[in-house]
């Protein structure tokens, strides 16, 4: 069974991006356009990994973030930051809230599928 996977960004060529990247990867690829719907789908769906963009509607990645790592289930699921916001007050509040990793757009699509592969030991 693949690992699943959740999308989270209110760019809509981001997530193709991805979800086109991590399909191929043999990934089960979950997406949301809002922070406030990532959390929802966090919580339901229970998936291996998620990506957050930071300004998202409604809640922003860092609020999502920090909502996600407040439910017992989800505590050990890696969150990835991914966003074009780089200054290091960013990353910093990126640790804060407990995102295990901060990327920066642009990204390289390769990179990005071998550090989920690494995270999660490959798609099933």
């Amino acid at each position: 069974m693949a690992k699943k996977i959740l999308v989270a960004d209110d760019e809509p060529h981001i997530v193709r991006l991805l979800k086109d990247v991590l399909s191929r990867r043999g990934y089960e690829v979950i997406t949301a356009e809002a922070g406030d719907r990532a959390v929802a789908l966090a919580k339901s769906e229970v998936p291996a990994l998620i990506f957050l963009d930071v300004m998202m509607p409604n809640l922003s990645g860092f609020e999502a973030c920090q909502q996600i790592r407040s439910e017992p289930a989800l505590a050990g699921v890696p969150i990835f930051l991914l966003t074009a916001r780089g200054q290091e007050r960013d990353v910093e509040q990126g640790k804060q809230v407990g995102a295990d990793r901060y990327l920066t757009k642009p990204f390289s699509p390769r990179q990005l599928a071998d550090l989920v592969d690494a995270a999660l030991g490959g798609a099933t």
